[in-house]
């Protein structure tokens, strides 16, 4: 996985971002255009290819199996669940474009972000794991089952969880 050198070549480093919909996640891309992708990249070094991933949730894992009507409203949260999934996919390749980096790989998966993350490593034959984080005290972490903490235990490469700066008031 790391950048070898064959024949005179060197394979590309393949970082991908996982994201979700919030501010955090979108932090982290932008500071990965900004760290690996801003041009200022050392001499001799292969460009390093970029893959976002947006993990789609199941209609069943957002609504819950069995529930009263839980048929009927099923298309309407897969509908939302897509424009969503879009919407995420649309303003990653925004940024990306307004950092002047064009070549991209953008895709959407559906299931839980923990196996999803860590499957599209393998995939992708990822070097790094770039997520962002929420800042969740401990203990809430524990509860909600964090992805963050799941992918640096299970991904098959390094993991980088990128904080926001902490804000003055």
């Amino acid at each position: 996985m790391a950048v070898v050198e064959a024949a005179g070549e060197k394979e590309q480093k393949v970082i991908l971002v996982g994201l979700t919909n919030c501010k955090e996640s979108f932090y982290a891309l932008d500071w990965t255009l900004r760290h690996h992708f801003s041009g200022e990249a050392k001499p001799g070094a292969a460009a390093s290819k970029l893959v976002v991933v947006y993990a789609k949730p199941t209609p069943s894992s957002v609504i819950g199996f069995g529930g009263l009507g839980a048929v009927d409203i099923l298309p309407f949260v897969e509908s939302s669940l897509s424009e969503i999934a879009t919407s995420v996919i649309a303003e990653a390749r925004e940024l990306c474009v307004a950092k002047t980096t064009s070549e991209v790989v953008y895709e959407v998966i559906e299931g839980d972000a923990s196996t999803v993350l860590c499957d599209a490593v393998e995939k992708f034959q990822a070097d790094l794991l770039v997520l962002g984080s929420y800042g969740y005290p401990s203990i809430k972490r524990t509860v909600i089952r964090s992805v963050k903490d799941y992918c640096a235990h299970n991904a098959r490469c390094n993991v980088m969880i990128v904080k926001q700066p902490m804000q003055e008031n």
